[in-house]
């Protein structure tokens, strides 16, 4: 039986660009963000982690930083399975101007048909992160390991242990600096928790 904490990278203002981050260097997190982060990472201060894997980009290690801070035994393992959809000649560009694409549409309807001009399918995106995530649970039999990736990302590993068909994983909502929890076990994968943010409540408080 494993535990994964998949995490979400906190905000940035890239997304204020109105433009497509994917793998665009450099996209740092912002003061809002480093909050959320430093947050995420009292609420878990107190939580056993046996491990940590996070996407190369820059806005999920940072996450991992302040969360590791609390759990100086750990090295963050950096995993590009859990990076970033390749979006290909959509990464950087306006999503105003994507939105009329006829891929778009296929994007928010059937994603599962869906693959960016040189980049990747969504399937494929989907495969990558859940054959790590299955590789990760042999290679850490009864522990809890921390996961930093992305929204999407983890939309869609969440769809594939729900049992959900790849078209229906936008209605998962996955926001800035949230915890979900799935469970691997010999039996059956169980999913523990859905974008839990409550600890994020403090800052407003």
């Amino acid at each position: 039986m494993t535990d994964f904490l998949l995490i979400r990278h906190a905000t940035n203002d890239f997304v204020k660009t109105g433009r497509l981050a994917g793998w665009t260097p450099e996209v740092h997190l912002n003061a809002e963000g480093r909050a959320q982060a430093a947050a995420l990472g009292e609420h878990l201060a107190q939580m056993r982690l046996d491990a940590a894997y996070s996407s190369p980009l820059e806005r999920c290690v940072e996450t991992a930083q302040a969360v590791l801070v609390h759990h100086p035994h750990l090295r963050l393992e950096i995993a590009e399975a859990f990076g970033e959809i390749r979006y290909g000649a959509w990464q950087g560009a306006e999503l105003s101007k994507l939105s009329t694409h006829k891929l778009w549409r296929t994007v928010q309807i059937t994603p599962s048909r869906a693959r960016f001009p040189e980049g990747e399918t969504l399937r494929a995106a989907q495969m990558r992160a859940v054959d790590a995530i299955e590789a990760l649970a042999e290679r850490h039999p009864r522990q809890r390991v921390a996961i930093f990736s992305h929204s999407d990302l983890i939309k869609m590993i969440l769809a594939h242990y729900l049992g959900m068909h790849l078209d229906l994983y936008q209605r998962i909502e996955i926001a800035p600096a949230s915890l979900s929890i799935i469970r691997l076990s010999f039996e059956h994968p169980s999913v523990l928790q859905i974008n839990e943010t409550s600890y994020l409540q403090k800052m407003s408080a």
